[in-house]
This record gives structure tokens, sequence and C-alpha cells, in this order.
């Protein structure tokens, strides 16, 4: 049996924390910034964690499970 492939886009997008939670950057923050207050902007700054009802999903995609 074959090996089993890693989604590239999965792999450039998410990482899994200490614990095994999946962690995401937060959409938003590449274009039209102008529109957006300095407020709405910081709030989309940095990482958050993935929703528990994706997590499996995108573990799968990792080959994690």
């Amino acid at each position: 049996m074959p090996k089993m492939k890693t989604n590239s886009s999965a792999k450039k997008r998410f990482k899994i924390t200490g614990s095994g939670k999946v962690k995401r950057f937060q959409a938003g923050k590449r274009h039209l910034l102008r529109k957006k207050s300095k407020k709405a902007k910081g709030n989309l700054t940095g990482s958050t964690l993935v929703a528990k009802a994706d997590e499996k999903r995108i573990k799968d995609l990792l080959c994690l499970t």
C-alpha cells in the first residue's frame, strides 16, 4: 500500500499546537484594508484555533489521525 500524502495546501495553512489542537491564521487581512478600521485590522492579526467541528477534517488532510 502506498504512503499517505499530506495535503500541500493544508500543511501551509495549519499548524498543530503542543496539546494537539489545530492553529490557523485569520482571513481578511490581505487587501481592501483602507475601509477597515484600525481596530478591525488589529483584531485580525495573529492566529486562532480551528473550530472543534472542523478539527478532524483538517487532521485527516494532515495525515494525523
